[in-house]
């Protein structure tokens, strides 16, 4: 495949992101209000409901990519976890508790879990090996632009006061245009496909990755759903449509910030990118626990925003850098899988510890561990672009 080529494949599945993201954030925001005004839900449910959808969602990353890999059918799995998508704003429109809205999100969450590991493995496929931070990058930049028009959206239905399930019907419309966009999606037959069929148990992970994930993983155990930030952001005063509008700062942010963090990662190595990242959570979510100004807030925002750049395209091109050839998929839903446990156990913990130990309990324990794991992951990734660790941990 021809450079211009290449390059036109990541745009397209990052278009396919932008009209996807932007119909889902044209509702997420939209979820906790949801539920906690409409719905009578607590935070403690909002925490459960989220684990639970999210729980799904990893333990399906590391099948897709496994199958994506196996049987080369990336694009497939991708369209259909895509469509999942529109089918969870069908179902928000009838969701009259909040029993629905987990049916709802289950389903949205399925998609994901099916359509990230193969899409991200198109991506690395798709991408000269040089410039892998980069292109997930662009990709990341191209998400998060659409997950800020959603949020801009999200903030015109709250702050023109219009039914919830208004939202979520127009929602519809950009998600039918990200899934039709997959049709022209190209994907490669890689050169192994003719080896011995690729098997789970024949799985050689380098050592430095086996490290970085358990500590990834372990960080995952803080870092909890957006939903809390929203939430506390109501809680400290701000109204139903500006906690929209921080919504969609922290999009620009990240979206800004997205492809210049890829390319950092890409010249001066991954630590350079990854080791910041971790630290800027760290102090975010310490921030959301000891500022209470308005202005503060709204900083805080714009930082989780470079942390979600920062962390999205250096962390998944080490992932796929340091995948072994064939697994490049799989071992991307093993990172998928460990992150969205993660997610259920920190969302469970946050919705309790907000509700039994205070609004801020979750914040402090997601700020710590973000300082610990920036340190933990320097020592990892070693000094520059080399291996300080063991290449093999057995």
């Amino acid at each position: 495949m021809k450079k211009g080529k290449l390059v036109s494949n990541i745009v397209l599945i990052g278009m396919v992101s932008l009209f996807v993201d932007m119909s889902t954030e044209m509702v997420y925001p939209i979820i906790p209000l949801f539920l906690t005004a409409s719905l009578g839900a607590t935070p403690a449910i909002v925490g459960v409901i989220e684990g639970i959808a999210e729980s799904i969602a990893s333990l399906l990353k590391v099948f897709s990519g496994y199958i994506g890999d196996v049987y080369h059918n990336k694009k497939r799995l991708t369209f259909i976890g895509y469509s999942a998508s529109v089918f969870y704003k069908v179902f928000l429109l009838f969701a009259s508790s909040w029993v629905g809205v987990l049916f709802a999100r289950i389903v949205d969450r399925t998609g994901k879990g099916i359509r990230t590991a193969p899409r991200d493995a198109l991506v690395a496929q798709s991408s000269e090996k040089e410039k892998l931070g980069g292109s997930f990058g662009l990709h990341k930049m191209l998400d998060m632009l659409g997950s800020s028009v959603g949020a801009l959206f999200a903030f015109v239905f709250v702050a023109a006061n219009l039914p919830y399930h208004t939202a979520f019907l127009w929602s519809i419309i950009p998600g039918v245009i990200g899934v039709l966009l997959i049709s022209l999606v190209r994907e490669e037959k890689e050169q192994f496909q003719t080896r011995e069929k690729l098997t789970l148990k024949g799985l050689q992970l380098d050592g430095r990755l086996k490290l970085y994930l358990l500590a990834m993983f372990i960080f995952c155990l803080g870092n909890s759903s957006n939903t809390f930030l929203l939430l506390k952001a109501r809680a400290r005063g701000f109204s139903a449509s500006e906690v929209m509008l921080l919504y969609f700062i922290f999009n620009v942010s990240a979206s800004l910030l997205a492809i210049p963090s890829g390319k950092i990662s890409d010249k001066f190595g991954r630590k350079a990118i990854l080791v910041p990242a971790y630290l800027i959570f760290g102090f975010v979510y310490l921030g959301f626990a000891i500022l209470s100004s308005k202005a503060s807030v709204i900083i805080l925002f714009i930082a989780y925003g470079a942390y979600t750049a920062f962390i999205s395209g250096a962390e998944r091109a080490f992932v796929a850098e340091e995948s072994p050839a064939g697994y490049k998929g799989t071992v991307l839903g093993i990172y998928g899988m460990l992150q969205g446990i993660g997610l259920l156990l920190s969302s469970i913990i946050a919705g309790a510890m907000w509700q039994y130990v205070g609004a801020d309990a979750p914040f402090w324990l997601g700020g710590t561990l973000g300082l610990v794991s920036a340190v933990v992951i320097a020592v990892i990734l070693g000094t520059g672009k080399g291996k300080s660790l063991p290449e093999q941990i057995q």
